[in-house]
């Protein structure tokens, strides 16, 4: 069974920093590709960093820069360290765990969320 606890969210103001974890069950970080998306009110969910099949990150483009996605596969955990934060950061985060190699995609897990406020 794939579970995913996301922590760490929190109110900062513009320009402040937070660091998001995200913990997994089992072998997670081994067999899935692992990654972090955001909703901010009345948007769409959105990808916001992640880990690729070949090893690589992926991040939007409103996050490079700022963001660091990193993870501790003895600890099975991943962050998300966010620096230089802007209001339009604000949403709730949540931890993906997705499986590649799923046929028809349907082997996707999502964690809880963790709300970030960004403001003066």
């Amino acid at each position: 069974q794939v579970q995913l606890v996301e922590s760490g969210g929190g109110s900062v103001q513009p320009g402040g920093s937070l660091r998001l974890s995200c913990a997994a069950s089992g072998s997670i970080l081994k067999l899935y590709n692992m990654g972090w998306y955001r909703q901010a009110p009345g948007k769409r969910r959105e990808l916001v960093a992640a880990f690729t099949g070949d090893g690589s990150t992926d991040y939007a483009d409103s996050v490079k820069g700022r963001f660091t996605i990193s993870r501790d596969n003895t600890k099975n955990t991943v962050e998300l360290q966010m620096n230089s934060l802007k209001p339009e950061d604000t949403a709730v985060y949540y931890c993906n765990a997705d499986n590649p190699w799923a046929p028809h995609h349907d082997d996707v897990f999502w964690g809880q969320g963790t709300r970030v406020t960004v403001s003066s």
